[in-house]
């Protein structure tokens, strides 16, 4: 396993310094000045080149490029020019927000699919089964801007059960968590109930019935454990596509978190704050898909990286 890990460790060197490599070309080919953007219409074009000389973009692209890799190693991704404080600084800050709402949004994705899953398994071509699939594709198909907003005109305009936007206890929490975790709870609920149907027909779920085991026994120790293996890679994909998808919701619930400050950052053209998300993104899809993999090996033991 060592070894292993060692491995993708070192492709995931790779990985940050083409996503640095990206996130440095795209944000250049976007339209719009800065420096211009910073200091409005009424600066004039000496004050704009100053500030452009200062924040380096006067340089050719190519030693822009090298001194920001050369800066990247050193972990400084430069000074936010809206906000002149330190771009890494600035998003570290916003990002636990950001990651309570993917977590929140994963755990309640858990806990709803996985009974619904398991139930519509259990009893194929029924009733609940029908139902678990309709509910499965139309969590997936409502766009999570719109079901958010109709949150907030249902629970938080009409009912006044829960607060629209901000940070703050539970309560604020809920709505966003619950817009983000939709999707998934659909794909999950269809992963699970595939796998367990798949795994129920299995040689060795035959064998534990003919020995005699309890029903719950046979499903909890044997099948269940093997069919989780599509649903915790799908769990490590989906949640490095939370906290992309976060962007939205954030906006929507205006809740304070990296992906609010990524979209400012976009609008205002604010390169430092927006090559540094991205990146701590990147980082943490890597590194949560490194634990999924590693998880193979307890949930299947036939399964070795050596």
């Amino acid at each position: 396993m060592g070894p292993y890990i060692l491995r993708r460790v070192l492709y995931s060197v790779f990985v940050l310094w083409g996503a640095l490599t990206v996130i440095f070309v795209m944000v250049r080919l976007v339209p719009g000045d800065p420096a211009q953007m910073l200091l409005g219409a009424q600066a004039t074009a000496e004050e704009v080149d100053a500030l452009r000389a200062e924040a380096g973009l006067d340089q050719p692209i190519l030693i822009q490029y090298g001194r920001f890799l050369q800066d990247a190693v050193r972990l400084d991704f430069g000074t936010s020019l809206r906000l002149q404080v330190d771009a890494l600084e600035a998003v570290v800050q916003r990002f636990p927000a950001t990651a309570l709402l993917a977590v929140a949004g994963i755990i309640i994705a858990i806990v709803i699919s996985l009974p619904m899953g398991i139930g519509a398994a259990l009893a194929p071509s029924s009733i609940l089964d029908r139902i678990v699939s309709v509910l499965s594709i139309l969590g997936q198909s409502v766009p999570g801007f719109w079901l958010g907003i109709m949150f907030i005109l249902i629970f938080a305009r009409s009912l006044q059960w829960l607060p629209s936007a901000g940070i703050g206890g539970w309560q604020h929490l809920l709505m966003p968590a619950f817009t983000l975790a939709l999707p998934l709870i659909g794909i999950l609920t269809s992963l699970v109930r595939a796998g367990l149907l798949e795994v129920l027909n299995e040689d060795y779920v035959r064998t534990a019935y003919a020995k005699g085991l309890p029903r719950r026994t046979v499903i909890v120790r044997h099948a269940f454990k093997n069919a989780l293996i599509p649903v915790v890679t799908v769990l490590g994909l989906q949640f490095g596509s939370l906290l992309a998808g976060a962007v939205i919701v954030e906006t929507v619930f205006a809740w304070p978190g990296s992906g609010r400050l990524l979209v400012d950052a976009i609008s205002n053209r604010d390169y430092a704050i927006i090559q540094t998300a991205i990146l701590l993104i990147t980082a943490t899809f890597v590194f949560i898909n490194l634990l999924i993999d590693v998880s193979y090996a307890y949930l299947d033991p036939r399964i070795r990286y050596d």
